[in-house]
C-alpha cells in the first residue's frame, strides 16, 4: 500500500450461503480525493461497504486504513482510526436537533469524555466551547443547512436527514467518508449543493478528507469523482476515469443490457 492510499481493499471476496456476493474485488481510495462505486442493482456494492467499513467479514482478501490492516477489525475502532460512514436508511436520534447531532458527533471524536457529564450534569450540549462552536458552525455552512440548525430532526423530510447523516459523519472528522447513497430522497437543488459540498469538503478542507460514493445517480457520480469502480454481479467489470467510464461498453451492457448495446452500436 502506498503512502498517497488512505482505503485500500484487495481481494475482497464474500458468500452468503451458494451466493459469492464478491469476488475479489479490489479497490483504492487515495488521499483527498473522491472516488466513486457503481453498478446496477444487486451488484455487491453495499455488501463492498459492510466489508471496508467492518460491519461484513469477508471470507477472503484484506482491507487496510491509513496503512494498517483493519480486515479484522470491528468498526468502533475503524471509526476511531479515521474511517466513518453514513447509511441508506437515515439513523437518527429522534429527541435531538440537527445542531445537536452534530455537536454530539463532533465530542464523541474529540471529547469523549465528556459526553456523560453533559447528559447528567448541569452542563448542556447547547453550550460548547467556542471551538467546538466554530467547528459545528463550519459544517452546517459547508452544507447550507443554517435555516435547518435548530429543527428537530422529526420534522425533517427524508432528503434532509440524509444531509444531517453527512454533517454527523464530517463532525467526526474522519481521514475517509463512505457515502451510502447520500443523494436519495433529495431534489434537485439539494442534491446539486451537496455534491458542491463534497467537492469543496474534499479540496479546500485544511484537514484531508477522502469519499467513497455509492449513489444510483451515476451522472453526479461521474461528475464529482476522481476515479470510478463498476460492480456487477460481484465483480469488478471496470475502473477508470469518468470519461474511460462513460465510453466503456461493458459499463453500459451491464446497465442496458448486451442486446441493446449491440443495438446502438448497428445504429
Amino acid at each position: 500500500m502506498s503512502d498517497d492510499q488512505v482505503l485500500v481493499g484487495r481481494g475482497i471476496t464474500k458468500r452468503f450461503g451458494g451466493l459469492v456476493a464478491l469476488n475479489d474485488v479490489s479497490i483504492e481510495v487515495p488521499k483527498r480525493s473522491i472516488v466513486g462505486l457503481v453498478g446496477p442493482n444487486g451488484a455487491g456494492k453495499s455488501t463492498l461497504f459492510g466489508c471496508l467499513s467492518g460491519l461484513t467479514r469477508p471470507e477472503g482478501g484484506s482491507v487496510m486504513l491509513n496503512g494498517r490492516d483493519v480486515t479484522r477489525t470491528k468498526p468502533q475502532k475503524r471509526a476511531r482510526l479515521g474511517m466513518a460512514r453514513t447509511f441508506q436508511q437515515p439513523e437518527l436520534f429522534t429527541g435531538l436537533t440537527v445542531r445537536e447531532h452534530i455537536v454530539l458527533a463532533h465530542r464523541v471524536r474529540f471529547e469523549r469524555r465528556r459526553l456523560w457529564s453533559d447528559m447528567v450534569g448541569p452542563r448542556s450540549i447547547m453550550k460548547p466551547p467556542a471551538s467546538e462552536t466554530e467547528a459545528v458552525d463550519a459544517i452546517i455552512e459547508l452544507l447550507e443547512i443554517e435555516r435547518l440548525a435548530s429543527m428537530p430532526v422529526t420534522a425533517l423530510p427524508l432528503g434532509s436527514t440524509r444531509l444531517v447523516e453527512v454533517a454527523r459523519a464530517l463532525a467526526c472528522a474522519p481521514d475517509v467518508l463512505l457515502l451510502d447513497e447520500p443523494l436519495s430522497g433529495l431534489d434537485v437543488n439539494e442534491s446539486e449543493a451537496l455534491a458542491r459540498a463534497l467537492v469543496k469538503v474534499v479540496t479546500e478542507a485544511e484537514r484531508d478528507l477522502s469519499l467513497l460514493l455509492v449513489e444510483h445517480d451515476v451522472a453526479t457520480v461521474l461528475a464529482i469523482s476522481k476515479k470510478i469502480y463498476v460492480l456487477d454481479f460481484g465483480q469488478l467489470i471496470a475502473s477508470g476515469t469518468p470519461d474511460e467510464i462513460r465510453s466503456s461498453d461493458i459499463v453500459r451492457a451491464a446497465y442496458l443490457g448486451d442486446d441493446a448495446v449491440s443495438e446502438t452500436a448497428a445504429d
